[in-house]
């Protein structure tokens, strides 16, 4: 598992800073959900998107409730499967909705929080290296990751998330929604794919 100082940095936030670093890299890895599905028609993007919106509105809308078993049911059947389709794109399209389950699951248990906020973390770092390694045969490792330029991009998103969730005392729901909409406003994923 790829490590970053940035994960015990985060360990010292509260709860709803904790769900919002996590639902900003899920929102980050939904290009890659939705280049594959654009490129296979195995499912409807839109899918896992009112998901990933229904995190965003819990954060945001005081009065929202929101099943997240039901969530949970409905991504189980978005999830795609690397022995059924022979491109590499079904890898991170598998790593976004890994993501997105582990933060429904902490949802669900707040005790899981803080080992799927680490797990989140080096997830999206991995999806990276991944790619990394598939195009170069080099493998990424805790030792080497500092050489590497895309490894090293993807800490720096995840500390630049990190630093604006840190400068709030409380919960404040005009700096979720800016983040939302900054991400949302270029989609570019953790691996550069652009929507």
């Amino acid at each position: 598992m790829l490590k970053n100082p940035v994960q015990l940095r985060l360990e010292k936030l509260e709860p709803w800073q904790h769900i919002t670093f996590m639902v900003s890299l899920c929102e980050r890895m939904y290009p890659n959900y939705a280049l594959f599905c654009r490129e296979t028609e195995f499912a409807d993007e839109q899918k896992y998107r009112s998901i990933l919106d229904s995190i965003w509105e819990i954060l945001t809308v005081k009065t929202a409730k929101i099943n997240f078993e039901k969530q949970l049911e409905k991504l189980e059947e978005l999830v795609p499967s690397a022995d059924e389709h022979d491109l590499y794109a079904v890898n991170p399209a598998i790593d976004a909705c890994v993501a997105l389950a582990d933060l429904l699951h902490a949802m669900l248990d707040r005790d899981l929080m803080l080992e799927t906020l680490t797990k989140l973390s080096s997830l999206s770092a991995e999806t990276v290296a991944d790619l990394e390694f598939a195009q170069s045969g080099i493998e990424i490792t805790n030792e080497n990751q500092k050489e590497n330029e895309a490894v090293c991009a993807e800490w720096d998103m995840q500390w630049a998330i990190f630093r604006a969730l840190k400068e709030a005392e409380r919960r404040d729901i005009e700096l979720i929604k800016d983040l939302r909409q900054e991400l949302r406003d270029e989609p570019v994923s953790n691996i550069g794919i652009e929507l």
